[in-house]
């Protein structure tokens, strides 16, 4: 497989634990990954949207996770997104649904959900 074929999931959260046990996760999996601790990190960073997918913090300093998707949808980016908060409510589940997101999770997230996401966002991605 071409490095342009193999997928790769972005994880942008501020918190280095999470980052790096979800890059663990997906390295089990045989899937690369590549951690951020900043939506402003991320957009700086040379960065695909085809056969890729974002899972993002809804709550970190500076740009929320939220308005790094608004970002991305702006700019014409195709990028899946799954959004992951520990502070979850109806207000911030509405607007994540609002933003086109490929799927939602509170902290702490069940590793098999999230993967089942993360492949059924890689699936679903128009070529």
């Amino acid at each position: 497989m071409g490095e342009e074929t193999r997928p790769i999931i972005y994880i942008v959260d501020d918190d280095e634990s999470v980052r790096r046990a979800m890059k663990r996760l997906f390295s089990s999996i045989g899937i690369d990954a590549q951690t951020f601790a900043s939506g402003r990190e991320f957009l700086d960073a040379d960065y695909r949207d085809q056969n890729a997918c974002l899972i993002v913090d809804v709550k970190m300093p500076g740009m929320s996770g939220l308005e790094l998707q608004k970002k991305l949808v702006a700019k014409g980016t195709k990028i899946p997104v799954v959004f992951i908060t520990a502070f979850d409510t109806e207000e911030i589940r509405s607007e994540a649904k609002k933003t086109g997101a490929a799927g939602y999770f509170r902290k702490p997230v069940d590793d098999q959900a999230l993967l089942d996401s993360i492949k059924w966002a890689l699936s679903n991605q128009p070529s």
